[in-house]
């Protein structure tokens, strides 16, 4: 009898830790393929994202195809030079117009930010406002830019089929595609589609 029970305790052993292996290997393919989470690690998304902030990123969707869209907050591998001071672009650039053109190099860190423009749309920055195609955008959840030269940016670009530009919500405050160019969209991650941390700010950035 005490035979039977210690085969029976050791199958209901090895059955827990199977399927505690299981339910961790899912974990993980699902983290791997789907979805997230990130970490906001710096001011350039105020006030949607603040530092700290954490964000569950939907990475499914962009690996079935889908495009960025204006208006989403995506995490993206940004181009290299990018995290540099300066930042670099990927032609001499003159001043009165953004970056056009990106390092064809990817950097080894990532980067959140807003889409607020793609293949095909012609932009220029005024006051820190995106005027896309030539209608400003409705940007209601920016904060003002200030005087900084990047701020007004008037000779328009046109941007490449097959990338997106990317901008911070905090436009005064953020290195973005004003300084190193739009990136392919193959470079997008996902887009940030809760913001699950801390639990005061949970919502949709």
């Amino acid at each position: 009898m005490r035979v039977i029970l210690d085969r029976i305790r050791g199958n209901q052993l090895f059955e827990l830790v199977f399927i505690v292996a299981i339910a961790i290997g899912l974990a993980l393919s699902v983290q791997a393929y789907a979805v997230k989470p990130y970490r906001i690690p710096s001011a350039s998304m105020l006030p949607t994202l603040k530092v700290g902030d954490r964000v569950l990123v939907n990475r499914f969707s962009h690996r079935l195809g889908a495009e960025p869209k204006v208006g989403q907050v995506v995490v993206f591998t940004p181009p290299k030079g990018a995290d540099t001071m300066p930042a670099q672009c990927g032609v001499p650039n003159r001043s009165g117009r953004a970056c056009p053109r990106p390092t064809p190099a990817k950097s080894s860190t990532t980067f959140v930010k807003r889409v607020v423009a793609v293949g095909g749309d012609t932009i220029s920055i005024s006051g820190g406002h995106v005027i896309r195609n030539g209608v400003r955008e409705q940007d209601g959840y920016t904060l003002p830019c200030g005087s900084a030269a990047a701020c007004n940016l008037p000779t328009p670009i046109r941007i490449p089929a097959g990338e997106v530009f990317m901008m911070g919500d905090n436009r005064g405050n953020s290195d973005d595609s004003r300084f190193w160019g739009p990136i392919p969209v193959d470079w997008v991650i996902g887009q940030a589609t809760v913001r699950y941390w801390p639990p005061t700010r949970l919502g949709t950035p």
